[in-house]
């Protein structure tokens, strides 16, 4: 039977996919976007006619992850049109490029505030009619800079990532006795098919960013040639969304599912942090949030 999601960010990348393929395996999907009436209009449009054409169960909602009163809004839309929710997608995020010292105290946080504090807000919204029912999904879309190879200059984003799985692995052991199962699906560094690093933010402090030019010229250049040059010419971002509809249509959900086509280390230092993890709660005897 399909399920009622919604998927946060879902203007382009990784978030447009999901939605279309999620759509197309059978579930009712709303599309969490910003100025749905604004700049994002023509992708609100996009996608009215994908659904037109394919009969897929496709809807534009305004969600911005940013306004507490924007999610519960969106929220409330989703209940009242089709009287549940299922899963829950958060896929909204921001990437912003350039030497760490370089970015103001505020720029920190309004990163942290996009990738962190809207996932939170976005569950306050809808935990409580998951954890009613006893029953639903939280699917968080992660990054392999939390466990694997990193380069320099992405420090902010890697932070915000890193905070956000914590985040997550912490709701999973949480929600586990209401029936709600996690899932941390963990994209590599996909160079093409998204807006992410074309539209990645640079720190408010140009002089001191010009002062890592003399050591670091053309660092972050040097870094996405490389990037570019490790992922594989089958790479394809649709793999992500797929991995979506995977964790979504699972009988038992897994916890993490990498999808990485440069292979920079991440699943194999997950693996051992999650058996870890796994360890600790069997030790203090709580053996059934494993």
């Amino acid at each position: 039977m399909g399920k009622v999601i919604v998927v946060t960010g879902a203007s382009s990348g990784f978030g447009a996919l999901a939605v279309r393929r999620l759509a197309l395996a059978g579930h009712t999907v709303y599309a969490g976007m910003r100025a749905t009436t604004g700049r994002n209009a023509p992708a609100v449009a996009e996608l009215a006619e994908f659904g037109t054409a394919q009969k897929a169960d496709v809807h534009a909602v305004e969600l911005d992850v940013q306004s507490q009163e924007s999610v519960d809004a969106a929220i409330a839309t989703i209940v009242a049109g089709q009287g549940h929710l299922d899963v829950v997608v958060h896929n909204a995020g921001h990437m912003v490029t350039g030497p760490a010292e370089a970015f103001t105290p505020e720029q920190y946080a309004a990163l942290y505030d996009i990738n962190v504090l809207g996932t939170q807000r976005v569950n306050r919204a809808a935990l409580p009619l998951l954890r009613e029912q006893r029953s639903g999904q939280v699917v968080w879309v992660g990054s392999s800079s939390t466990r694997g190879g990193t380069p320099p200059y992405l420090a902010p984003y890697f932070a915000a990532k890193a905070a956000m799985d914590a985040l997550a692995v912490s709701y999973r052991a949480e929600l586990l006795r209401f029936g709600v199962e996690t899932t941390i699906v963990v994209p590599g560094a996909f160079t093409h098919g998204t807006n992410h690093f074309a539209h990645s933010g640079t720190p408010e402090d140009t002089e001191r960013a010009a002062a890592y030019d003399e050591l670091y010229p053309g660092l972050m250049d040097q870094v996405g040639v490389k990037l570019a040059e490790l992922e594989p010419s089958w790479a394809d971002v649709g793999a992500v969304a797929d991995a979506i509809v995977s964790v979504v249509d699972a009988p038992k959900p897994p916890f993490r599912v990498h999808v990485d086509p440069s292979s920079d280390g991440a699943e194999v230092v997950n693996a051992v942090a999650d058996r870890v993890r796994g360890e600790f709660l069997r030790r203090v005897e709580l053996a059934d949030l494993i």
